[in-house]
């Protein structure tokens, strides 16, 4: 999903010029930035959640060269899925295969 299919669907449902549109998108993707930032998880109804995870300093390898490297410690952002939405996804997954196999 982009910035400008919210715009569209922003205008579209509401009766508001294109540049009130994208502020107000601009508007509402900033304060969820601001609440993962600040609270660490958001939590979006019926879509699902975003939780940021700490990662710890680890050993890994180069695949080309076999050679050990470090790996910094970081942070990594996890998103988990509603039970509606895996439901809603899995639905529309088996009607595209039934399709694919008919036509």
């Amino acid at each position: 999903m982009s910035k400008a299919l919210i715009v569209e669907t922003i205008k579209a449902n509401v009766e508001i010029s294109g540049v009130a549109a994208t502020r107000l998108a601009g508007e509402i993707l900033g304060a969820l930035r601001e609440e993962l930032v600040k609270e660490g998880r958001l939590a979006l109804p019926e879509i699902g959640s975003l939780t940021v995870r700490e990662r710890a300093a680890r050993s890994g390898f180069n695949p080309r060269t076999q050679e050990k490297i470090k790996i910094k410690a970081g942070a990594a952002i996890k998103f988990r899925p509603s039970v509606s939405l895996k439901t809603d996804a899995l639905a529309g997954l088996k009607k595209a295969k039934r399709k694919a196999t008919k036509g």
